[in-house]
Parts: structure tokens; sequence; C-alpha cells
């Protein structure tokens, strides 16, 4: 589970320029991610419809910058662990048709994110 959630902060990171309130919980980042771990890890050859389903219906709970960093830093503290890699996970937002408005990369800091 803490792989998952690790792995996925890097994929999410590029999700968080909504506005909004509430901290998302890790346990929501995770379940969310989960799917495009295999992608991500250079495992499966595209995005699957559930990790760009999930990664979607996250980018909808953002509703604050804290919420952003939030879910970067739950997904950023394990994702080296889990083999993600930079030339998959750039590639998530235009295969799931998600639009950033900065770099996604294990190496994006959270605090940044605006």
């Amino acid at each position: 589970m803490k792989k998952v959630m690790l792995s996925m902060l890097l994929l999410l990171s590029f999700l968080f320029f909504f506005h909004g309130e509430a901290a998302v919980p890790c346990t929501t980042v995770d379940a969310k991610a989960a799917a495009c771990v295999g992608f991500a890890t250079g495992k499966d050859a595209k995005p699957s419809a559930p990790c760009c389903m999930g990664l979607q219906q996250l980018a909808q709970t953002v509703k604050t910058v804290d919420d952003k960093k939030a879910i970067c830093r739950c997904l950023k503290a394990g994702a080296k662990s889990l083999g993600i890699q930079d030339r998959f996970l750039s590639k998530i937002p235009q295969a799931c048709n998600i639009k950033v408005g900065f770099p996604v990369s294990v190496n994006t800091n959270c605090e940044t994110i605006h």
C-alpha cells in the first residue's frame, strides 16, 4: 500500500491545479492511482482505463493548493523505491487527456506547486 502511495504521488502531482478546501487523504490517493503503477514503471505499454479514470477522479477531489501539495508529498515519498521512471510518468497526462500546468516528474518539488 505504501509503495502504491509513493509511486502515485508523482503521477498525481501534475493533477493538482484545481482550487478548493479539504486535504485529500493518502488512502484516497492510493486507491485512485494504484492502477497507474504498471505503466509508470514500464511494465504496461500504456496507462489503463482504470488508471486514467482514477487520476481524473482524484483531480476532481482537489480543492486547495494544500490538497495538491499533500497528494504530491504522499505519492513522492516512495516513488523511487517502486521504480517509477520519468520517461513513462511524463506521458500520463497526455495519454489520459489531463491538462497540467507544470512538468510531471519524479523530481517535482511539491512545495512549489500552486
